[in-house]
């Protein structure tokens, strides 16, 4: 993956899994915020297992798609290209049926100081969604903020651990999923709740964050000295077969890697491959934003690529000047605010 032609490749192959797990749904496939830093990927991924499986169905990405030349790609990708706001009244009402639906919109940076924004987008708009798209499958991407912090000793919250979110969105994302709660037991919309956290591809991502921090000189902070990641590619391919466990009331799943990575660590790592000494400044707190993972392993496998590896090619990435997304994860915040 040294090309962004590379890296998208390997985000968009489908494994044998994700192909027979589509070949057992019916119906075209619509991606909801399609233009977002996960949509395109998620897009090509669904695009290629149909294509491998032989199917008959759209792939419909639909977005405000405010990057040039991104909606024309994904047309000549065979997807059929929806320019759209769903938050538009009209043009939530006005978009084709589909059989299933994954929703990918949300808001998370820049949440301080617009809560009200941050609540309408995380909360209100997906009850909308839900309304328009009852009769579908919905697979909805959540959040491991749902959880608490917990001792690092703990193992990490399990999807039958109680909620605690910290802050205006961690709490507005666990008010989207009661609210798509509730329209799964009022209408049975089949749906699942994806809850991931710290996804990572070679443009953005908690190792992109330290790499930039080590490359500059600028000091790591290690209170939260704890994380999750897991490869883009693998929380892509679970959430577009997680249509398949959609049931009412929704069916949650904790999306990670199996390893805690150890913040220091992951810097020194990453420093020796960018032949730079990291900074440190603080000391790891007994807490973290920590979520286990067993049930999407035991359902879906391991990531198919390991902390280690991601390590050695976000090294080579930013070193090479690669491009980068500029959305930083900010998460070493332990207050929630983002």
């Amino acid at each position: 993956m040294r090309t962004t032609a590379e890296l998208e490749e390997r985000l968009a192959r489908p494994s044998a899994g994700l192909v027979d797990d589509l070949g057992g749904l019916d119906g075209d496939i619509m991606i909801l915020g399609a233009g977002g830093k996960l949509g395109p990927s998620l897009v090509r991924l669904a695009l290629n297992a149909t294509a491998a499986g032989g199917h008959d169905r759209r792939v419909i990405a639909v977005s405000r798609f405010s990057e040039p030349g991104l909606a024309d790609a994904l047309r000549a990708e065979g997807a059929d290209v929806v320019p759209a706001d769903v938050a538009d009244e009209r043009a939530l009402r006005e978009l084709p049926d589909a059989a299933n639906v994954v929703f990918l919109v949300g808001a998370k940076f820049g949440t301080a100081g617009r809560e009200h924004a941050t609540w309408f987008t995380n909360a209100y708009l997906p009850g909308r969604v839900a309304d328009r798209f009852r009769d579908s499958r919905i697979a909805a991407l959540s959040t491991g903020n749902v959880y608490p912090l917990v001792p690092v000793t703990s193992g990490g919250s399990t999807e039958d651990s109680a909620t605690g979110p910290v802050g205006d969105y961690a709490m507005s994302c666990l008010g989207r999923e009661r609210v798509l709660t509730h329209f799964a037991e009022t209408y049975g919309t089949r749906m699942a709740l994806i809850r991931l956290n710290y996804a990572v591809e070679l443009r953005y991502g908690v190792l992109v964050d330290l790499a930039q921090k080590v490359l500059a000189g600028e000091p790591v902070d290690l209170a939260t000295g704890q994380v999750n990641v897991v490869w883009q590619g693998y929380a892509n391919e679970v959430t577009l077969r997680s249509l398949g466990l959609a049931e009412a009331p929704p069916y949650v799943l904790n999306v990670t890697g199996p390893e805690l990575v150890s913040v220091r660590q992951a810097a020194l790592a990453l420093g020796e491959a960018l032949g730079k000494e990291p900074v440190f400044t603080g000391e790891e707190a007994p807490t973290a934003l920590l979520s286990n993972a067993s049930r999407c392993h035991l359902l879906f496998g391991y990531p198919q690529i390991t902390p280690a590896e991601l390590i050695e090619h976000t090294a080579r990435w930013v070193a090479g000047g690669g491009p980068l997304l500029g959305k930083p994860t900010k998460f070493e915040r332990r207050d929630g605010r983002f």
